[in-house]
């Protein structure tokens, strides 16, 4: 057995995060001196005194970002009872409350609802987890309360998130402080407002998207750090999963990102760790992603066009407001450089994600995610890189101005940092005029101190306009009237679907799609043909092209579709057809003709609205005509959709349906043919009921095809008939096999299957969490390249911070890397003299050994390798006499993560104590070690560095070491 080959993790080389990081140890476990006495006092202790400021600026600097976000956000109004508007968040207020209605009592996170699109498959298509916390939060607070603060809790946490995946990722100080402070000023962003992770996103309704991706930050800090140490498999999975289930679109970032993790940390060992987080992610939202994959041919694709203007898009620089963002691009390109120059394993990470997002941005297809979606990991990847510049340049400042160069003093580090802050601070607040003191001139230019800007950001006045709640606008009257007006219609003639008149003056109301929010307002009874989730549904582009037919001034937000300018007569036939009861207008051309048209029976007014009740819109008919299959087009998808819009659009050929299965007895044409006009026997239909989740009816006589107009989804079955079919435009047929007829939205084997799949991901992150630490093995240094200095070299580094006895993180200053002030620690001998370069020992007391190895406190073993003290002295021949281990502090600053003691390799070395652990056997110190480094005490330098120590093979038999198998890497 080959002790030399290690299974520890690896811990990073001085301390920081750079791509030598291959020396690894397992540290030696035990109480620390701290144990008895508080936590707090024993962590200061470890940590050093000067460590804990930088902890606390860290935090102080992290906190202050948030503090400063949530200020521009008007939090009075946060926590003030009202209904959110603005943007798709005005509409997103229907979500969560139908799930907390309709959905969860029915022990379903997505189900069946008739509100939008003449029903819908509610949360089949979009994540729910935002939603659940919602419904959680409106347990003990009022809703409007409760749907705010989740619509701000990415933009909340995301600084915090950034400053934690830089800390997990080694990067020294102030790298994180300065990464929270990137983060917000990515938040700020005025370049874009529905990409998607900044404030503008987050106010037009992306809140989901920003929660995911801050969750995808915190994954990859741990998946980092786990690629290091072995740990945290557990968690890592738990945390992509979540955030998988809060947005699809910001874990395309996660994956690539990954990747980039993986290719840096390439070996077969880890890629076999890692495997299991991803597996175990993806089962766990298999609930929800395996349906959403497998029915996604049933989905709307909106057609936004493929961003060309790649140079413009990827270095904006707006006209209506004086930022550039080519400043920020400049210092990422800084920080791109001194990153790959000093070896910072986050920095050369974001380099790659910034550079394979801006590629993908370029190459991604026309298709159904739009490449827009992608410039916002872009903008925020420049961000962080941009962060990575500021932190260098204050360390590199702190060296130049030192007396001693290896002794930078950590208060002029932390000085620039808080300048640094202190100054972004000012520049971010001057366009939201949110400075202390600030004034407003006559020429509404804003002046603070000697600055002054005519600038103004929209930030604030967006988020007063949407937290201010619809109760709030000056149209509220109007709007409260017309929603009052259609909830007492419901009462008085029936519920039903409504199709209302658009007009960009909606947004008066709170949002232009204020309407949809009819069956929020009136418990369901009036539905809304036009929803929020364009893209869950199938009927949504026969809604939009009726809306062309029935407004004066359409959106037409889908694109490719053949609109046609007002023509209420027309339109009205696709109401018909649709089972939409009442059409809601209000322009004088629109009224018009409504007047004309004998289908529309007026039955209410409200000020200038007018609402007719549409005839022959029955939500269950017979038909008149048997349909026709087509034999040539796909079941689900663009194909069936195209042939239903050409279909949707001729009038004259309703009288025989489409249809993409049905009876043998049903005619198969190819969709370029004329079908047959087969009559079927009229049939009388009576007692027609539905449910949420159900629609039934009864039939005078079964055998003859009855329609159903409800949209089409595959989990629609009937009892009591043949079908659901699939039939134009985006109907159900059936045939009646009895006088009662029943369909129920309900389980499918895809959904059973994926519920499955779910718990055995549970059951999977159970046993990841329980499993514990991996070993992984320390990888060879490598070429000259991609290893760190020499011992006779200059370090890169400041030095390094203690790391806690166990391994853990303390804070969220730069753990494990190298702090500002600290020496140096080399020796004084010659050049090229490699043993001069290595440290001496420390006993208990802090004292310099001379000559006799001794055993250090847990806090001080930082990354201690526990050998045989036969193979500690094999170079000198020597009996190991009455000495039973060698502490000897190996490469490296890091943190020790010790393995569990299951895990660890033990050696019967007669000279070795029984049970003493052998995570790489080591050489011997050379013997001059000791006794120069006790002469540089005796001289009364204290300056010492952990030593490099170099491998070699111990061979120990098996037998006496029980016989055991080492771990291979």
């Amino acid at each position: 057995m080959d002790a030399a080959m290690s299974t520890a993790p690896p811990t990073p080389d001085a301390g920081e995060d750079r791509l030598d990081e291959t020396a690894g140890t397992a540290g030696a476990t035990g109480e620390g001196d701290g144990a008895g006495r508080g936590r707090l006092g024993a962590w200061v202790e470890r940590t050093g005194r000067a460590n804990v400021a930088l902890d606390v600026l860290t935090v102080l600097i992290v906190a202050g970002a948030v503090v400063f976000t949530v200020a521009q956000l008007h939090p009075r109004l946060l926590v003030t009872n009202t209904t959110p508007a603005g943007g798709d968040m005005g509409a997103h207020v229907w979500g969560p409350a139908y799930l907390r209605d309709v959905l969860l009592p029915s022990g379903r996170l997505s189900g069946w609802t008739p509100d939008w699109y003449a029903g819908f498959p509610a949360y089949h298509f979009y994540m729910v987890v935002p939603a659940l916390l919602i419904v959680a939060l409106d347990v003990v607070l009022p809703y409007g309360i409760a749907f705010k603060l989740v619509t701000v809790l990415g933009v909340l946490t995301l600084p915090v998130s950034a400053a934690v995946m830089a800390r997990l990722m080694r990067l020294p100080f102030p790298g994180p402080a300065l990464f929270a402070v990137g983060a917000t000023f990515f938040l700020f962003d005025r370049n874009f407002t529905i990409y998607g992770g900044n404030i503008p996103s987050t106010l037009a309704g992306e809140f989901s998207f920003t929660i995911s991706l801050s969750l995808c930050l915190l994954y990859l800090g741990v998946l980092a750090r786990g690629l290091e140490t072995g740990r945290h498999r557990g968690l890592a999975a738990g945390l992509l999963g979540v955030a998988i289930l809060c947005h699809a679109i910001p874990v395309v970032f996660a994956g690539v990102a990954t990747l980039v993790l993986l290719a840096m940390h390439l070996d077969r060992r880890r890629i076999r760790w890692a495997l299991p987080i991803g597996l175990t992610a993806f089962a766990l939202t298999a609930f929800w992603a395996v349906p959403f994959l497998w029915r996604r041919g049933y989905m709307t694709d909106m057609g936004w066009e493929k961003r060309t203007s790649y140079l413009q898009d990827l270095f904006p620089n707006p006209p209506d407001f004086p930022f550039n963002f080519w400043w920020v691009a400049a210092l990422a390109a800084a920080g791109a450089i001194a990153a790959i120059g000093l070896r910072r394993r986050a920095g050369i990470f974001l380099v790659a994600v910034a550079a394979l997002m801006a590629l993908a941005f370029i190459v991604l297809p026309q298709g159904r995610l739009w490449n827009a979606r992608l410039l916002g990991f872009w903008y925020l990847s420049c961000y962080l890189l941009a962060a990575v510049a500021v932190a260098e340049v204050a360390r590199a400042i702190s060296t130049l101005v030192a007396r001693d160069p290896d002794r930078p003093p950590r208060a002029v580090t932390a000085g620039l940092t808080v300048a640094v802050v202190v100054v972004g601070w000012v520049a971010l607040a001057l366009p939201l005029r949110a400075l202390p003191g600030g004034s407003v001139g006559d020429d509404g230019s804003y002046r603070w101190l000697f600055l002054e800007t005519t600038d103004r950001s929209f930030i604030p006045g967006w988020a007063r306009w949407n937290y201010e709640g619809y109760e709030a606008k000056a149209a509220w009257p109007e709007y409260s009237g017309i929603v009052g007006t259609m909830a007492d219609l419901g009462r008085t003639d029936g519920c039903g679907r409504a199709m209302w008149e658009h007009e960009p003056e909606h947004d008066r109301f709170g949002t232009p799609m204020a309407l949809m929010l009819l069956p929020y307002w009136t418990g369901g009874c009036i539905g809304s043909m036009e929803g929020l989730y364009f893209e869950s549904s199938a009927t949504t582009p026969f809604h939009f092209l009726n809306q062309s037919l029935l407004s004066a001034r359409p959106s037409r937000p889908q694109r490719g579709l053949p609109y046609e300018d007002l023509d209420v007569d027309r339109g009205v036939k696709n109401l018909q057809l649709l089972g939409v009861r009442y059409y809601m207008a209000f322009s004088e051309r629109a009224v018009e003709q409504a007047e004309a048209n004998p289908d529309l029976d007026l039955v209410a007014t409200f000020e200038r609205w007018r609402v007719y009740e549409v005839a022959g819109s029955d939500l269950v008919v017979p038909l008149e005509h048997e349909p026709a299959v087509l034999t040539d087009v796909p079941s689900a998808g663009s194909g069936w959709e195209d042939a239903a819009v050409d279909f949707y659009v001729h009038p004259d050929r309703w009288d025989v349906l489409l249809a993409t299965r049905g009876p043998d007895g049903w005619q198969r044409i190819a969709q370029a043919d004329t079908p047959d006009r087969r009559p079927v026997r009229p049939v009388r239909i009576t007692d027609v009921e539905r449910g949420t989740h159900t629609i039934g009816f009864r039939v005078d006589e079964p055998g003859s095809p009855v329609l159903v107009r409800e949209s089409y989804f595959p989990n629609w079955k009937v009892s009591g008939g043949e079908g659901p079919f699939r039939v134009t435009p985006n109907l159900m047929v059936v045939v009646p096999t009895s006088e009662t007829v029943e369909l129920r939205y309900g389980w499918t084997p895809v959904d059973i299957g994926s519920w499955l799949v779910t718990l055995a991901g549970v059951a999977g992150l159970v046993l990841l969490v329980r499993a514990g630490p991996v070993p992984l093995p320390v990888r060879a240094p490598g070429p000259r390249w991609r290893r760190g200095p020499e011992p006779d070299e200059p370090a890169a580094g400041d030095g390094s911070a203690p790391m806690t006895p166990d391994g853990s993180a303390a804070a969220l200053a730069g753990e494990g890397e190298a702090q500002t002030g600290e020496p140096d620690h080399r020796a004084d001998g010659p050049p090229g003299d490699r043993a001069a370069g290595r440290p001496a020992l420390l006993d208990d007391d802090r004292q310099l050994l001379h000559g006799e190895p001794g055993v250090l406190d847990p806090q001080d073993q930082l990354g201690v390798e526990q050998v045989g003290a036969e193979a500690a002295r094999l170079d000198q021949g020597g009996d190991p006499g009455p000495v039973e281990r060698l502490d000897a502090v190996g490469v490296g600053h890091g943190e020790p993560e010790p393995p569990p003691q299951h895990e660890r390799e033990h050696t019967g070395d007669e000279a070795a104590r029984p049970g003493t652990t052998v995570a790489g056997a080591r050489s011997p110190l050379a013997a001059d070690d000791h006794s120069r480094a006790s002469r540089r005490a005796d001289a009364g330098d204290r300056s010492f560095e952990e030593p490099e120590v170099d491998e070699v093979d111990v061979e120990v038999d098996d037998d006496v070491a029980g016989g055991g198998e080492e771990p291979r890497p």
